[in-house]
């Protein structure tokens, strides 16, 4: 794999794990009404900036992942998408104060390995 192909399969994979990140924040700015009251849910929903630029930064990695798609074949392109199970992890942890005990980590060391791996057999 190329390094414009890479690169261009690492932005799609960072707008997909910051949609991750912003649709969480989305779901925990302020108190949602519960979901019964199924009207005022749905409009604090789309009233949500956080829920807007989550689909958006989705919308964008939709559009370069087709072009990584255009470019290699699914069964190397498919496992590069596990890129951004570390990157919503460190995001997690910096930016949303979540915990990312040894095991976690040792579950996404594992991950890098695999893609490692992958990636050098394209």
């Amino acid at each position: 794999m190329n390094m414009a192909t890479f690169a261009l399969v690492a932005t799609s994979v960072t707008f997909n794990a910051f949609a991750q990140i912003v649709l969480r924040k989305a779901m925990t700015v302020g108190i949602l009404p519960p979901v019964q009251h199924s009207l005022a849910f749905a409009w604090a929903l789309g009233t949500n900036v956080w829920l807007w630029a989550g689909m958006a930064c989705y919308a964008l990695s939709i559009g370069l992942w087709l072009a990584v798609l255009g470019r290699l074949e699914v069964s190397v392109a498919y496992p590069m998408l596990s890129m951004g199970y570390i990157l919503a992890a460190v995001i997690g942890v910096f930016w949303l104060g979540e915990q990312v005990g040894l095991e976690r980590a040792s579950g996404i060391a594992l991950i890098c390995a695999g893609v490692f791996v992958i990636g050098r057999t394209a």
